[in-house]
Parts: structure tokens; sequence; C-alpha cells
């Protein structure tokens, strides 16, 4: 059975029948636990009333780097990821391609969510991109080591992937990995440990292929596992054990079959 570790249901331009049917379709193809992840704090009520009741998707609390016009304080955040059913802390992070001259409150925001992180015991999701250095140098200062994380829809260097392993961050691949101009990509995660690998849609975005072009939803991370699976050489069978494995341990999640 597979999880996608990623994805953004609030955000599919679905009605609530609609995301039922996508669930559906999703658990169909063998995809047994979502993760909502919210991308603003003055959405994750409305985030939170759309999936709460499936029992199978899990939530997330946290501001996007991207949307840092909807920044909250550390209070607030603190607060609001308290919810019993939020799991993580995120997502958030450092993007320095797209809005490179928001990089001060981004950094901010970021010191912010891994404190929270740090005391509530909740691990990060984290988005980063050309945002290698300062990314891994705030980990390493704010970070309690005891404090976990995954470094979603990576598309970094080797070098990167190392180093956020060796400070006891999971490394989550999206269908990017499926794409013809991917290559550096695939060799990347040809080195990344099983036991620190996740899957994810990132959807509604990032369709994998042979569905590029449209919106993207869980039920595809099948497509991404049996792409991965290959690049690795090992069955796709033994992949999504060991990602859904991950899953559940990262995010301290009893598998179905011990809440049965």
């Amino acid at each position: 059975m597979f999880v996608d570790s990623h994805c953004h249901l609030d955000r599919l331009d679905k009605s609530a029948q609609e995301l039922e049917e996508v669930l559906t379709f999703a658990r169909r193809r063998g995809v047994e636990h979502f993760l909502c992840v919210c991308v603003s704090v003055n959405d994750f009520p409305t985030m939170l009333n759309k999936v709460q009741a499936f029992s199978d998707v899990s939530v997330s609390c946290g501001v996007h780097p991207l949307h840092q016009d909807e920044a909250c304080d550390y209070t607030t955040l603190l607060n609001m990821a308290s919810h019993p059913q939020v799991v993580a802390i995120g997502e958030t992070g450092l993007d320095y391609f797209y809005s490179a001259d928001s990089k001060v409150v981004q950094l901010s925001s970021f010191i912010d969510h891994i404190k929270v992180a740090n005391v509530l015991g909740k691990p990060l999701i984290i988005h980063t991109r050309d945002a290698k250095q300062d990314t891994l140098d705030l980990l390493r200062k704010y970070k309690d080591p005891t404090t976990e994380g995954v470094l979603h829809c990576f598309t970094e260097t080797w070098d990167m992937a190392e180093q956020a392993i060796d400070l006891g961050m999971y490394i989550s691949i999206s269908g990017i990995v499926t794409f013809r101009t991917a290559t550096e990509l695939q060799e990347v995660v040809k080195k990344i440990p099983l036991d620190k690998l996740l899957i994810e849609t990132d959807s509604p975005w990032l369709a994998p292929v042979p569905y590029r072009g449209k919106q993207n939803q869980p039920g595809y991370v099948r497509e991404v596992a049996e792409f991965i699976a290959d690049l690795k050489g090992v069955s796709v069978d033994e992949l999504a054990k060991v990602t859904t494995a991950n899953f559940y341990r990262l995010f301290k999640i009893k598998p179905p079959s011990l809440t049965a």
C-alpha cells in the first residue's frame, strides 16, 4: 500500500462530493493514507473543515515561504499547530528562486516554524529552492537533535540531500522525477537510502508522466512509486512497503493495521 506524504486536498478544484471521489480513486489504486499540507495559517480552519471527516487524511499547519503576505507570529503558529489533528509543522522553508525579495521575512518565519516543531515534538515539512546553505544552516542552528522532518518535492543536489539526512531529515520525491528533463534528480534519487525516502504528489500540481498537463491527484502517487522503484532496482511492493513505513514513523501515525 502507498501513502501520499504531501498533497493539498483543499487546493484541488473539487466539490466535497468530487473530493470523496478523488480519494476513493486513490484508495482503489492502493493509497491508504494522505497528508494534506497547509500553506497558510489563515486557511488552516477551512482546510481542516474540508478533510477532517476522512479518517485516512492527516493535516499539517504552517506558512509556505511563498505565502509570506499571510505570515503569522510565533504565538499564533504555536497555538494553531497545537491542534490535536496536526501531525507536522509546515510547509515552511525558503524559496529564493521565486521570491528572493522576501528573504528576510522567510528566514524569520522558518526559524519560528523550527522552534514550534521543537516545542510540540512534531516534524517539519520543508520547501527549499535555491536556498541550500541557509536551509541547512538554520536547521543546524535552531533544530533540536530529536526534531525530524522532510525536505519535500526535492529537486536539489545529492550533497544537500546527504547533509539533510545527517540532520535527521527524510527526502520526499514527487512526480517531477518522471519528467524527461529530470536526469539530475533521477541520479540523486538513486543515492537516497530507502529508509530515508518518501513519495508524494504535491497535488494539484506537478502531475507525473503520463498525466502531465492534467490536475494532479493523490492516486497518481502510484506512478511516482513505480518510476522510483525502477530507478532504484527494487520491486514496487518493496518501495511501497518501505516508504509507507517511513511515513508512519516520521509523522508518528499509527498504521491502519494497528488502529483497526
